[in-house]
């Protein structure tokens, strides 16, 4: 009797279109093929049939990465996105920021009283600002 595993976490279960690949796997192998194939038989007679299968490798190499490589349930252009945004993109110093619930509350209490100030019409501009003099 033959035991067949089943994985425990169904969500990372990719469904399969044919000869067990995913449609991702079969588009980006296609695309590949249509890269590769021509651009080989292109340059075998002109570069050599090493040379020729060194570019169609490199050629075709790009296409397998992002039908195959996914890491934490991330596809290789999500993965690139993402270093390129913290790399390139994002400020390279991210001070740590707090909200001062207190100036919050401060700021609050001198508006309200700024209001009710207006309302009693005993408000004079520029009183907020109060020097001492010592």
């Amino acid at each position: 009797m033959a035991y067949v595993p089943v994985p425990k976490d169904l969500s990372k279960v990719k469904t399969k279109v044919a000869f067990n690949l995913t449609k991702r796997q079969i588009i980006c192998f296609a695309v590949a093929l249509i890269l590769g194939l021509p651009l080989f038989f292109l340059l075998k007679d002109s570069a050599g049939t090493s040379l020729a299968s060194v570019v169609m490798i490199a050629v075709m190499l790009p296409c397998f990465l992002f039908a195959m490589y996914e890491k934490h349930g991330q596809p290789l252009e999500v993965v690139a996105k993402h270093i390129i945004q913290t790399k390139f993109i994002a400020p390279k110093e991210r001070p740590y920021q707090t909200q001062n619930l207190y100036a919050v509350l401060e700021r609050q209490r001198k508006l309200e009283k700024e209001v009710s100030a207006i309302a009693k019409g005993t408000y004079k501009k520029g009183s907020g600002k109060k020097k001492r003099r010592g």
